[in-house]
Parts: structure tokens; C-alpha cells; sequence
């Protein structure tokens, strides 16, 4: 600010003022359900909290860059003959080039950002080949979405526009792999609404993920189930061709409602593919303890933002895509919606639809 602003200026005023303004905002921002916040009040100071943290992060990054060029554009010659008592020496003229470009890259980036969290998911295609797959089950289409993260940025229009990009798939069965929900029951009712719209020919199931345990999970399990999508709590459904299983997340633990990989798998028969929904990729190693085929997870968002998915490998096993472990693979969406800043970088949202391929076709 200092190098870039002339003092007493009014852009110098309203930068200081930003900077110390959005730490604070961002404080706020942080615990859902501040005491006395109407809802819509929350949403407006998420909004600007949660912004301002990825502007800052990506004008960070775009300083970073800058100052590596800055003894470069030291070197460059001047464009014309400096007059006598030049108004801008070259120290502040490279100051304000270098943070005026770093300020278009950030605005830029997160714009762009932002856009793509607000436009909604893109429809994702791949086929999953699987040893046991009965040549009736080939071709079987699994519409798999997960953290929506429906809450005071992320609404009921954004969920609208989730399930009909949903039934647009025409999939055979539609998996909610968890963090439906930023918020309580009471504020973010009308708001899952839309799930009841949800059209599959085998039914919408769904297993919770970590978010829903700050929210009173078993009441969203029941909202959930009265929507018409079927709860899977450490449960399994016999399809035609393979068996669905559900776990829940392991944040259920602390309410002792956590995973049951016995009870969901302990019994089947293993001759049977099995599938698996679980939130967290980590869940991987008891998934191929107990045979499953294909384990489906969110929870990574992909990283969301740059450089987070080099992050996100430090801890998880897959942060995106399909990945074999054994004789299970493990399939990790990006997620629709966006946890924090309504905004992902190098991470794009999607609804996957996985294609499940018998090798016996």
C-alpha cells in the first residue's frame, strides 16, 4: 500500500481499510449459525469474508511472481526522457505496475472462479470396468454427486439447477455421497428441497458426510429420507446384477454414529459386486478389507482451490478421478457445489455419471 498509494489518498484509505476489515469479516464468516445473525445477514458477511480470502490468497501469489520480475523491470530503459523532477520515481512506477497486475490476476482468477461455482456443475462421463459385473448389470449408469454445501452462499437455486442436471442424465440410480448441508434444518429446509425431484429408475440413495454432523445429522437424515432418497447408514440394498452399500462418515464417530463396515458388508455374499458410497476417500483401505469393488467418495472438492489439490495428495489417497487399490477401485468426485469462497481455481465442480461395464459383455 504504501509503495503503490499516494498518502492521505482515498485509495489508500479504502485499501487499509480493506485489509483490515476482511480478516475480521473472514473471522465471522468462519462458525455458521452466528448467535443472533438473521440468515440472510450471514450469508452477506460469508460472502464478503470468504471473497476476500481468496482475493488475498491469489494476490498473494500473483506479489510472489511480481517480485520475483521486479529486478527485471528495474533493468528495463525508460520509454521516453524522465523530465527533470519526474513525478513517479522508477521505484514506486515498478511498485505500481508490479501491484496493479498482481491485483488484475487476482480479481481475475477469482472472478473467473466464482463463475464457474455459480454456473453450476458439468456432467462428467466414465466407464467403470468390474470383474464380477453380470452381463444383465452392463451399461448400469450411476449419477454421482456430492458436496453441494447448501447453506447461506449456495441456496435453493443452485440445488434446483443441481437436480435437473441430475435428471437430465436419465441415470439408472442417483448416489448423494454426503455434505449436502452448511446450516441447520430450520434454515436450510426450503433450500434441499428440490432433492424430491430427484428421478432414477433404482432410487436416490445418499450417506452423510462430515458437514452434516455440525448440523444434527439425524434430523437431516430424516429430512433426507422424506425427500424420497433413501438413507444408507451403514446399510446394504441388493440391486439387480450388484450390491449398493452405504457407510457413514467418520466424523459420526464423535455421536457415535460412525462407520459400521461390518454391518454394511460383513454379511453379503461376495460373488456379488459390490459397491460402495462412503464421503472420504480414506475410507479406501477397510473398503478393500471387506471386497468391495468400486467405493464412489467426494469430500477432496478437488482441491477447490490452486495449489490445494498438491495439498489435498499430502492426506488423501485420491483427490480426484479413478484409482485401483488392489482388486477395488476408487472413484472421487470434485463435488457441485464449494465449501469457504464460492469459488474454485483448477478444480472445476462436476456431477459424474459412471457407466458400470461387465466383462463378460
Amino acid at each position: 500500500m504504501r509503495d503503490t498509494t499516494t498518502p492521505g489518498s482515498a485509495m489508500r484509505r479504502t485499501g487499509s481499510v480493506m485489509f483490515v476489515v476482511g480478516p475480521l469479516l473472514l473471522v465471522l464468516a468462519l462458525p455458521h449459525d452466528l448467535p443472533g445473525v438473521p440468515f440472510r445477514a450471514e450469508g452477506v458477511v460469508d460472502w464478503l469474508g470468504f471473497m476476500w480470502l481468496a482475493l488475498f490468497l491469489y494476490l498473494l501469489l500473483a506479489l510472489v511472481v511480481g517480485e520475483a520480475a521486479r529486478p527485471l523491470l528495474h533493468r528495463l530503459p525508460a520509454a521516453v526522457d524522465a523530465p527533470r523532477e519526474p513525478v513517479l520515481s522508477r521505484r514506486v512506477f515498478v511498485s505500481r505496475v508490479v501491484g496493479g497486475g498482481a491485483a488484475a490476476v487476482a480479481l481475475g482468477t477469482v472472478g473467473f472462479g466464482a463463475y464457474g461455482v455459480l454456473r453450476g456443475p458439468r456432467v462428467k462421463r466414465i466407464t467403470v470396468p468390474l470383474a464380477k459385473l453380470p452381463r444383465s448389470a452392463h451399461g448400469f449408469r450411476i449419477a454421482v454427486v456430492s458436496d453441494l454445501h447448501l447453506g447461506p452462499l449456495l441456496g435453493r437455486g443452485f440445488a434446483q439447477h443441481v437436480v435437473d442436471t441430475i435428471n437430465s442424465t436419465q441415470p439408472d440410480l442417483i448416489a448423494v455421497v454426503g455434505d449436502l448441508v452448511d446450516g441447520s434444518v430450520q434454515d436450510l429446509g426450503p433450500a434441499v428441497a428440490p432433492l424430491a425431484q430427484l428421478r432414477a429408475r433404482h432410487g436416490s440413495f445418499f450417506v452423510t458426510g462430515n458437514h452434516e454432523y455440525l448440523y444434527d445429522a439425524r434430523r437431516w437424515i430424516d429430512v433426507v429420507r422424506d425427500l424420497g432418497v433413501h438413507p444408507l447408514e451403514n446399510a446394504l440394498v441388493e440391486l439387480p446384477g450388484f450390491d449398493l452399500a452405504g457407510v457413514n462418515d467418520v466424523e459420526g464417530k464423535r455421536q457415535e454414529q460412525g462407520p459400521d463396515f461390518a454391518r454394511a458388508l460383513g454379511d453379503r455374499d461376495r460373488s456379488r459386486t459390490a459397491v460402495l458410497l462412503a464421503h472420504q476417500p480414506r475410507m479406501i483401505d477397510e473398503a478393500v478389507e471387506h471386497g468391495v469393488d468400486l467405493q464412489l467418495s467426494g469430500h477432496t472438492h478437488g482441491g477447490q482451490l490452486w495449489p490445494g489439490p498438491y495439498v489435498a495428495e499430502l492426506v488423501m489417497p485420491t483427490v480426484a478421478g479413478l484409482h485401483r487399490y488392489g482388486d477395488t477401485q476408487l472413484y472421487v468426485t470434485r463435488g457441485a457445489g464449494a465449501w469457504g469462497p464460492p469459488v474454485r481455481v483448477g478444480a472445476p465442480s462436476d456431477i459424474t455419471v459412471i457407466e458400470l461395464a461387465s466383462r463378460q459383455a
